[in-house]
């Protein structure tokens, strides 16, 4: 079962995306927004993690770079999502996928799987 690590601060968003994914045959865990994202990531080995740009006080683009630069998540799928259209800064940083909000239960999916 590929899982999946949801970054995100939106209650009613994380409540659909569990309930959507899990459905699918998804393992979610949601990272608490005060919660280190690095460290999480490391201990959980998600196959990928889906990371708001704007996830609670954090910079979701800062996190995305220092994801990049760690060796042992090279491998993990990184879908970015905002309201606010950054898919070039998050692709040029290495994001797998960007998802403009609100967007398709399949379009999120299509991102996931690889």
């Amino acid at each position: 079962m590929p899982k999946v690590l949801l970054a995100e601060d939106d209650p009613m968003m994380v409540s659909l995306l569990e309930t959507l994914l899990a459905i699918e045959g998804f393992e979610v865990v949601v990272l608490p927004e005060k919660e280190d994202l690095l460290e999480n990531a490391r201990c959980i080995n998600p196959d990928a993690i889906l990371l708001d740009v704007h996830f609670g006080a954090q910079n979701g683009i800062e996190l995305l770079r220092l994801i990049r630069q760690e060796p042992d998540l090279q491998a993990v799928r990184v879908i970015m999502a905002s309201g606010i259209d950054k898919s070039e800064e998050c692709l040029a940083i290495g994001a797998d996928g960007f998802l403009l909000k609100p967007y398709m239960p399949d379009d999120l999916l299509r991102k996931l799987r690889p």
